[in-house]
């Protein structure tokens, strides 16, 4: 058991596995018995000399031949050598192998498992032709718009020319998606060593029912041996063309489960995960920041393309400013691995504690033919107030130390007193009054309310969103409102900081355009001025109604 989990762990470095400046990789993971896999070696230590160690693999492996490859590259002005060691390795058992670790001087590469599967020992007369084509899928029967894989393997016993070519493969009620490049490896049959060309397609069938993959034409010309004195560069190539047809292949289309919801996406798979990232982390959030929310689909046996839209963020206090999904498709053993991100900022507009609502996908699990939920939990956001945000409270003047009650002296006589005393001081108070302008300009500590309006209209006529916000915040500090209430009694006002807010924290990078925010900022001041917004600031009067 414990040898078993072992060799499980190592297969998760199955297809690269690496030790510093000394790297080893393999071209497939997963083979049939009596066929070649290709172990690349590369060191990029210029210090090392000699060859890698292989006598590690004579235990486990056939040692068909090695070529060595130099490569110099120059990257950012620096030149990089490297040198790689081309392994043509056959396993001598079937089963998971491993490839023990190789050195190299001091450097050693790690090992990598290899998962060599019995031969389906289904030779037929036609193996025994200089070329012939296998044909197969990897299920018989698959739900509509799910992944069936189909393999084509190409034996050839004789060296072809590169004029080979292959018919594409071409479905009216399919879509078909090559899985990579074609791999190219050896295979002994019956004795005899095949060079093996292999391609895979993923096939989504679009409609239920019986769908027939057509056979696919391989054409190529077969080198002649015996006539080698005779070849001409320029002329025709000695040697006989070939033609090879696959067979036809029928797949059976099971129909959308009856169970499964109506107003669902259809989505057949065989594993999906749903992730969910924050940048930064939300747990400090206050009033008016950019926080960025990714969720993240991984679907594994459908295309990207088949991939439905996340459930959007709606909720009452945040601002959505969703980005472009990133859609990618990423090839496996077991065909395509298709992901979708979702990004969007989002912006509280309030303080207190917000929900975000739980996001729940409903799909069909084809290993285990069930119906499945994967569900996202729902996360509560506590946002705190902002102080940058509001209006800073104007200082109030220390009031006068309250009179404390003492012993009664004659109230009669002392009220008299005061109310003579108060009439005498307002008498001289209005004469002094008289005598001064009708206005004293009062001295202002720091800029004016009109400085502030001047460059809050320069800020915005000149479409800078951030000297617009500066502006802004400094204008309101003057104003009796904050900004979240002037915008709540003024439409077009809150229709211009929506705009501005959305040039500020969504990632695509719009244009803003700040003549309307002006435009509600001077109609507002119009208002609270009672319609004298353009008077010059030697006629400024206080406000008709103050608050």
């Amino acid at each position: 058991m414990i040898r078993l989990l072992y060799i499980l762990l190592l297969g998760l470095l199955a297809l690269q596995a690496s030790a510093q400046g000394f790297q080893a990789s393999i071209d497939r993971a997963r083979l049939n018995a009596n066929e070649t896999v290709e172990l690349t070696l590369e060191s990029d230590d210029t210090t090392l000399f000699g060859k890698p160690d292989l006598s590690p693999l004579a235990q486990l492996f056939e040692v068909l031949g090695t070529r060595q490859v130099n490569r110099l590259t120059t990257l950012g002005g620096e030149a990089r050598a490297t040198t790689r060691w081309i392994v043509t390795l056959r396993p001598k058992q079937t089963g998971y192998v491993v490839i023990p670790p190789l050195r190299l001087g001091d450097l050693q590469t790690l090992p990598i498992t290899l998962h060599v599967q019995q031969s389906s020992g289904n030779a037929a007369d036609s193996k025994l032709a200089p070329v012939f084509i296998d044909a197969s899928l990897d299920q018989e029967s698959v739900y509509v718009q799910a992944q069936s894989v189909l393999t084509l393997r190409i034996y050839h016993s004789v060296s072809l020319y590169d004029d080979s070519s292959l018919s594409q493969l071409e479905m009216a009620d399919a879509r078909v998606e090559q899985l990579g490049k074609p791999r190219t490896y050896e295979k002994d049959i019956n004795g005899i060593r095949h060079g093996v060309i292999e391609l895979r397609y993923a096939i989504f069938p679009q409609r239920s029912g019986q769908l027939n993959i057509p056979p696919q034409v391989f054409t190529a010309t077969l080198v002649d041996r015996s006539n080698a004195n005779g070849y001409q560069p320029f002329g025709p190539r000695p040697g006989r063309v070939t033609r090879v047809k696959s067979p036809e292949i029928p797949l059976q289309v099971k129909a959308r489960p009856a169970s499964y919801p109506k107003n669902a996406p259809w989505l057949p798979a065989r594993a999906l995960s749903l992730a969910e990232a924050w940048s930064p982390q939300p747990d400090n959030a206050k009033v008016g920041d950019s926080l960025t929310r990714s969720l993240t689909l991984r679907v594994e046996g459908l295309s990207s393309a088949q991939l439905p839209p996340l459930p959007a963020t709606r909720v009452d206090g945040l601002r959505r400013y969703p980005d472009q999904p990133q859609l990618s498709n990423q090839i496996s053993e077991r065909g395509l691995i298709a992901s979708r991100e979702e990004r969007e900022a989002l912006v509280p507009n309030r303080s207190g504690q917000l929900e975000l609502p739980e996001v729940e996908l409903v799909w069909w699990n084809t290993a285990e033919d069930r119906l499945e939920r994967t569900r996202l939990p729902a996360r509560q956001l506590q946002v705190a107030h902002n102080p940058s945000l509001e209006v800073e409270p104007v200082p109030v003047e220390a009031s006068t130390q309250a009179e404390l009650p003492g012993t009664p002296l004659w109230p009669w006589q002392l009220s008299s007193a005061l109310l003579g005393f108060t009439t005498l001081l307002g008498f001289g108070l209005w004469w002094h009054a008289r005598r001064q302008p009708a206005i004293l300009r009062a001295a202002q500590v720091g800029p004016s309310p009109r400085t502030l309006l001047d460059d809050l209209k320069r800020a915005c006529l000149a479409n800078d969103t951030q000297a617009t916000r500066h502006a802004l915040d400094a204008w309101a500090r003057q104003q009796p409102e904050t900004l979240a209430e002037m915008a709540a009694r003024f439409v077009p006002l809150s229709d211009a900081l929506d705009g501005l807010n959305g040039a500020l924290y969504s990632e695509t990078g719009q244009q803003w355009q700040g003549e309307a925010l002006w435009r509600a900022i001077r109609t507002l001041s119009n208002r609270e001025t009672g319609g004298n917004g353009g008077a010059t600031e030697s006629s400024l009067l206080p406000p008709l109604y103050p608050r």
